[in-house]
């Protein structure tokens, strides 16, 4: 315990070290560019007037990442996509703000190769979440999701975001995971001007809105995302686990006392709303500017707050054998409250020869579930109804400080920050209640719940996450010569998690079937506890605890080489060695010997190179190869179960998984015809060893648990197709009021296969409770040729705009479509569970308009406009079952906001 305290303490001091060191030496504010050559005196007859790409006004979008930013390879041009010496798409808060998307993930999955699965988990060129790295101003996050170590994309509203890059070839100035791609989100700094921007709107779905819903009551303030105290663990439950007994021990002499905190009718009841209300939303932000000594301070700081409603009817199927004949058939009604609260403050700092920006960010994103499903077993006949309510909280603090000092021609650029991410999740009830449907039994038309897990059953769940995440790093950067410069870095990074999960179930004693008729609440009265003797189990009692770190250390090089005149190369390599462990923690006086530890110790050289022929003034090809990794994510590792309220996925780690291994390469060529108008067409292919892969396993109840594999090796190539056109209708001689409008056309395609390559002799680690690791044929749980999980063949966007140039005003038509993608592998004979994302079609448009002299801007959306469902079903031959399918609906939103 010492040592613990010592540890801890030791990190806490150098986290405020670094901290200290980073004020002391400010650094990065945005991108930083290297120092370009005098332009050429170009004759203005030279120039095409279509080229407009060329003007200085040019605005570039901020941008703040990592080891010297984005380093600029083109002449004369000021277009981040074309002069970045790396595949990088930019969405930039104009574009950001045309697609209408009220968070970042579904902007993002307007971007080429990229789609959002799930809860915003962002996949880039068809790879999983585990592929995807996120970073904040070039800091990487921790996540509050139990399922990942990326923080999920869409708790970022769109309003605290200054621009979104991704790159899509490796850079050694990134972290070496690097899969699909990374995604660095900029906040907002310095403004031009000081500003307040207040903003407020409603919405609601054909689902939903005004129709029936399910909710509980909870606490006072549950509409603001914030719990009253009411789901604090009880006072008796808490002396439990503070006493290191386990709940058969005989010292805990009152379970009953236990079982009777549990019971609150304002968490357990739930009841219809007949009229389920709209959706809410507003946020405020302002910002100045202003002198100071020689340099230029800003500040800004945003606050906001939605309240979101979602009634989904969910067709759920279980089979009972390889050729899907069913063993339950459930309809699933569940309500989602979703509130999400956020809040951010920067200041930036400009001087001549230094900058810096120092961010904080809060977000809190609290999802309040109430669900009643009714059941049908076909092989029993017997009927169920299961009723469940659960508060899942999740919070992310980030505070850090990026910045950059100039001293004449060397450039230094000192990163720090500390995150923590925390989940909540108290009171996790179901309830479950049976009808035999026997006409011998007195009861046999009557739902009943004795809770003894044969006729009905009640559990409790307590489950909190905690994650902690120190960084720092440093850049210094030297341009050598006209046609060289050099980075060399160095970054390290702490990440620590600790995880609890504790259910219990609801022992009945003898309760009569009579008494088993009543309703949750009245089934946990006091009387019904004393007279009946309910007691507790603890399933979870083997492992409820871990304690996840992974340390990282790194250094790079990496040089910029200007050979010969259009012509760059950009190369270097990262060295990183990495500890990550996994451990139970002790929850008890007397603990199990637990075998699920993991202990991975790895170092690895990630070389990568990227080299651009600039052609001509218009055309421009790439090249780049680099090898990369991908750690196994906690929640992988992790032999805890987990319930995903999302989509009621059960998931279960395990402590055998080994580090993937990536060699990457690309090709593209790109045309640029115009200001904003391009045209590209790319190639990649990915070669990857060990990809981890889920799949499930059928417990004892038919019921799916979702677990984690290493696959021998898998093979991803594809293609890429980008278009993006700006025509004003004044060049096609249009006059009056359309003279100041243009048309906007921007479409992405990517095609993608994959496929698993599984030879005889192939094996994988299975971990198997009370065992530990054992070795499986690998042909036992992957088919070689399958695609890998998540990988759509086909991904099509494309937008087509109508605007104004000199006022806002904008009408946009959405369309998005992602083919079939395999979502978990199935074993034992059973098909893969896949997901049918089709088509979806969206409008968006933006108006501004002044009353009363006040600038006003006007929002309005239509989401799905055709009623595009949610699919995700197993099929064998024409039999096919739903394992997670509901009606989405159509989504309107209006909203108006004012600045001052």
């Amino acid at each position: 315990m010492k040592g613990s305290i010592a540890m801890n303490t030791g990190k806490q001091l150098a986290g405020l070290l670094l901290l200290s060191t980073a004020l002391t030496f400010p650094g990065v504010a945005s991108a930083q560019e290297t120092p370009e050559p005098e332009p050429e005196q170009v004759d203005e007859q030279d120039l095409d007037p279509a080229d407009e790409q060329l003007d200085d006004t040019y605005e570039e979008p901020e941008i703040s990442i990592p080891g010297g930013g984005i380093v600029v390879t083109g002449r004369r041009n000021r277009d981040v996509t074309r002069s970045s010496a790396q595949v990088v798409s930019v969405l930039s808060a104009e574009e950001i703000g045309r697609t209408g998307e009220g968070d970042i993930a579904g902007a993002l999955g307007r971007t080429t190769g990229l789609s959002v699965v799930g809860n915003g988990n962002v996949f880039v060129r068809g790879l999983g979440d585990r592929y995807s790295l996120a970073l904040l101003n070039g800091l990487p996050l921790p996540s509050p999701q139990p399922l990942s170590r990326v923080v999920p994309l869409d708790i970022f509203p769109t309003n605290i975001v200054a621009s979104s890059l991704v790159q899509k070839s490796y850079s050694a100035n990134f972290p070496g995971e690097f899969g699909g791609g990374v995604i660095n989100l900029t906040t907002r700094a310095v403004p031009d001007e000081s500003f307040i921007k207040v903003s407020m709107g409603v919405s609601g779905d054909t689902e939903t809105t005004f129709s029936n819903g399910l909710d509980y009551y909870g606490s006072d303030y549950d509409w603001s995302g914030f719990d009253d105290g009411t789901r604090d663990v009880p006072p008796a439950l808490q002396n439990f686990f503070d006493s290191g007994l386990r709940i058969g021990d005989l010292s805990v002499a009152d379970q009953g006392a236990i079982v009777k905190q549990l019971g609150n009718p304002n968490l357990v009841l739930v009841q219809t709303v007949g009229e389920t209300r709209p959706n809410f939303s507003g946020g405020i932000t302002a910002g100045t500017a202003f002198d100071l000594g020689e340099g230029r301070m800003g500040i800004i700081a945003t606050a906001s707050l939605s309240n979101k409603l979602r009634t989904k009817v969910v067709t759920s199927q279980n089979p009972f054998t390889t050729d899907l004949q069913l063993d339950r058939d459930s309809r699933n009604f569940v309500t989602d409250n979703r509130i999400l609260a956020n809040a951010m403050f920067g200041i930036g700092l400009e001087f001549d020869e230094a900058k810096f920006r120092f961010t904080n960010l809060f977000i809190r994103d609290t999802l309040k579930q109430s669900g009643l499903g009714f059941g049908e077993l076909p092989l029993d006949g017997d009927s169920l109804i299961t009723q469940n309510t659960g508060w899942y909280e999740r919070q992310l603090f980030d505070t850090q400080l990026v910045g950059e000092l100039n001293l004449e021609d060397l450039s230094i650029d000192l990163r720090a920050g500390y995150a923590q991410t925390q989940r909540e999740a108290p009171y996790e009830y179901e309830f479950v209640y049976v009808r035999t449907n026997q006409a011998n039994q007195d009861t046999g038309d009557i739902f009943i719940n004795v809770l003894d897990r044969q006729r009905g059953s009640g559990s409790v769940a307590f489950s909190q996450l905690k994650e902690d995440l120190y960084y720092m790093g440093i850049d210094v950067s030297y341009p050598f010569a006209d046609w060289l410069s050099g980075t060399v870095g160095y970054a390290f990074t702490d990440t620590e998690r600790y995880s609890e999960r504790r259910q219990f179930l609801i022992d009945g004693g003898s309760i009569p079937p009579g008494v088993g008729a009543l309703r949750p609440d009245l089934l946990l009265g006091d009387a019904v506890i004393d007279l009946y003797g309910l007691g507790l189990s603890e399933p979870t009692q083997t492992d409820p605890a871990f304690q996840a770190d992974l340390e990282i250390q790194a250094g790079y090089a990496k040089a910029n080489i200007t050979p010969a005149f259009g012509l760059s190369l950009d190369v270097g390599v990262r060295y990183e060695s990495a500890t990550q462990s996994v451990a139970t923690v002790a929850r008890f006086d007397n603990p199990f010997v637990s075998l699920a530890n993991t202990s991975l110790e790895n170092d690895y050289w990630l070389p990568g190179a990227t080299i651009t022929w600039e052609a001509s003034d218009q055309l421009q090809f790439r090249a780049s190869a680099s090898k990369t990794i991908a750690r196994p994510q906690f929640r992988e590792l992790i032999f805890q179960p987990y319930t995903d309220p999302e989509n009621q996925r059960q998931y279960i780690g395990n402590p055998a998984l080994q580090d993937s291994e990536l060699f990457n390469a690309e090709a593209r060529a790109e045309y640029y015809f115009g200001r904003g108008n391009r045209v590209s067409l790319a190639g990649f292919y990915k070669e990857i060893d060990n990809p981890i892969e889920p799949y499930v396993s059928i417990g004892a109840d038919t019921s799916f648990t979702t677990r984690f594999a290493n696959a021998p090796k898998a093979e991803l190539f594809g293609g890429e197709f980008e278009f993006q056109v700006t025509k004003p209708l004044f060049d096609w001689g249009a006059t009056g009021w359309l003279e100041t409008k243009q048309l906007i056309l921007v479409t992405n395609y990517t095609y993608t296969q994959s496929e698993l390559k599984v030879a005889a002799g192939d094996t994988t680690r299975i971990f198997t409770a009370g065992v530990g690791p054992i070795e499986n044929d690998a042909a036992l749980f992957f088919n070689s040729g399958d695609p890998l999980t998540g990988q759509s063949d086909h991904l099509l966007n494309m937008q087509f705009g109508f605007e104004d140039q000199d006022k806002l005003q904008q009408f946009t038509f959405l369309l998005n479509y992602a083919s079939e993608r395999v979502t978990r592998r199935g074993t034992a004979g059973l098909p893969d569970i896949v997901e049918d994302p089709g088509f979806t079609f969206d409008f968006v448009a933006r108006q501004e308009l002044a009353l009363f002299k006040l600038p006003l801007e006007l929002k309005f959306e239509a989401r799905n406009i055709f009623g595009r469902g949610n699919f995700e079903y197993q099929q064998v031959g024409d039999n096919r079952i739903e394992i997670n399918t509901y009606d989405v609906g159509t989504s309107f939103s209006l909203s108006v906001s004012a600045e001052f």
